[in-house]
């Protein structure tokens, strides 16, 4: 993966990085965005096709229980077309590269797939 390693604050990250013993990636839906997978909220996000109380929520569950469970089956399938992309690899090589280490990589997301 080709970096501009000229930029003086890359080269402070990857000081950084290699000296830290833990590392915890925050994501979210943008990391799948280019791989196709819609996000909720964004342009022709889901929110934008659904509306969220009536798929998304524990009294929907509740009332539709049937709809939620083919939404989010819809869903699943949708995802299971798409491939990683250069930001998902990245992240595989990240945590490669620290566990080869002794160091931990941890990601936290609130990514849907």
């Amino acid at each position: 993966m080709a970096t501009n390693t000229s930029d003086p604050k890359i080269a402070e990250f990857r000081e950084l990085l290699s000296k830290a013993r833990s590392v915890l990636v925050l994501t979210g839906a943008g990391i799948s965005a280019e791989s196709g997978v819609p996000t909720f909220r964004g342009e022709g996000g889901l929110w934008r096709q659904f509306n969220a109380t009536d798929l998304a929520t524990p009294s929907a569950f509740a009332r539709s229980t049937s709809l939620v469970w083919e939404f989010y089956h819809y869903r699943r399938e949708l995802v299971r077309t798409k491939e990683p992309n250069k930001g998902h690899l990245a992240l595989v090589e990240a945590e490669e590269r620290f566990e080869k280490e002794g160091k931990h990589f941890f990601i936290l997301t609130q990514n849907i797939d």
